[in-house]
């Protein structure tokens, strides 16, 4: 009687012991993945492509279309943000697409239309048609904590399909404000939240999250050590959530974010004869040669011979300098951009509306 009784003690203690150890596993990053995993999907992307046919020059090439088009398969990721649908990516998963394609955990796929694109953001914005679908909550980028844990999901090497979800990798966040300014894509990266979770090809547009199961970020590209998307080596970067919020609203009502705009001032670089005439100090800013009637510049106090040294802090000597820095502050319409200017001897600062374009 005494062995059966420590027999039925042993296994007990066995299965209890089994029971806590499940238990145990669980930890933060494990509830915070299982809360968010169903709103991560994976993306497919028809695109349309152009190759150069002839690698010699041929003067004909216009009569002969040189160039041609064909298809290329690509994938990425994306994140579920409403009951509805709606679905956040990167620009550059998307861009150029003939037909997008979204899988979402369990393998069930959707024709996606596109909502709305902002390329210098790299903010793409999807639409599937479904109802009552786990989205996921949104955090507030402005509150993270330097070494905090982050976990990256997605759709890398396509990887989605293989079992129908999301693989999941978990860092800390690197760094943050992390600014690499206007690109020759035309994209700004600015404010970028770096993190070592493992990023690869195919996590584009896909969430980093924190313990909390809230969206931080959107992986957007790597660095290593001959440039970008060549491979994760621990460094990898993603667009804050209050910039993503902030462009998906816009996308969401009007389809594009309204950067064209006009000021009505025209202006030219001081060369040494300008400098010489006006008797300038140096020949850094630019000089306005004209301003129009009831423009924002009128409205803004610029004269015709105002010289403009800097605009948001930044020095420029050229209208491409104001343009870039405009730009690499991600500047709408209806928004101001601030001046110092020189005249009459004297350094002073205005504001000046950045009004709708024709």
């Amino acid at each position: 009687m005494k062995k059966i009784i420590f027999k039925l003690f042993l296994i007990f203690s066995i299965l209890c012991g089994q029971n806590i150890n499940v238990l145990d596993r669980q930890t933060d990053i494990t509830r915070a993945i299982q809360s968010v995993e169903n709103s991560v999907v994976g993306i497919n992307v028809t695109q349309l492509n152009t190759r150069n046919n002839n690698m010699f020059f041929n003067p004909w090439q216009d009569f002969f279309n040189r160039n041609s088009l064909y298809r290329v398969e690509s994938s990425g990721s994306g994140v579920i943000i409403s009951l509805d649908g709606y679905i956040v990516t990167n620009a550059h998963v998307v861009e150029n697409a003939l037909e997008i394609n979204v899988m979402v955990k369990g393998g069930e796929e959707y024709k996606a239309s596109l909502i709305g694109i902002d390329y210098p953001t790299d903010i793409a914005l999807l639409k599937i048609e479904a109802q009552n679908l786990k989205y996921i909550k949104f955090g507030n980028s402005d509150e993270l904590i330097l070494g905090e844990w982050v976990i990256a999901l997605g759709n890398p090497l396509g990887l989605f399909s293989v079992n129908d979800k999301a693989t999941a990798t978990i860092g800390i966040l690197s760094g943050m404000n992390m600014d690499f300014g206007l690109k020759e894509s035309g994209r700004v990266y600015q404010n970028m939240l770096q993190t070592d979770a493992a990023i690869n090809s195919g996590n584009s547009g896909g969430p980093l999250i924190n313990i909390f199961g809230e969206l931080i970020g959107i992986n957007t590209f790597i660095m290593t050590g001959s440039g970008y998307n060549s491979g994760s080596i621990g460094i990898g970067f993603a667009i804050p959530i209050n910039l993503v919020k902030e462009v998906t609203n816009e996308l969401k009502i009007y389809g594009k974010v309204e950067r064209s705009f006009q000021t009505g001032i025209s202006v030219q670089p001081i060369d040494r004869y300008i400098q010489k005439y006006l008797r300038l100090p140096s020949q850094r800013g630019v000089i306005v040669t004209d301003v129009e009637k009831f423009s924002s510049g009128e409205q803004a106090g610029i004269k015709i011979g105002d010289i403009i040294l800097k605009v948001d802090n930044t020095y420029v000597n050229s209208r491409n300098d104001i343009l870039n820095v405009i730009s690499e502050n991600l500047k709408k319409t209806g928004e101001y951009i601030q001046l110092l200017i020189w005249r009459n001897g004297e350094e002073q600062t205005t504001k000046l509306l950045l009004s709708e374009g024709e």
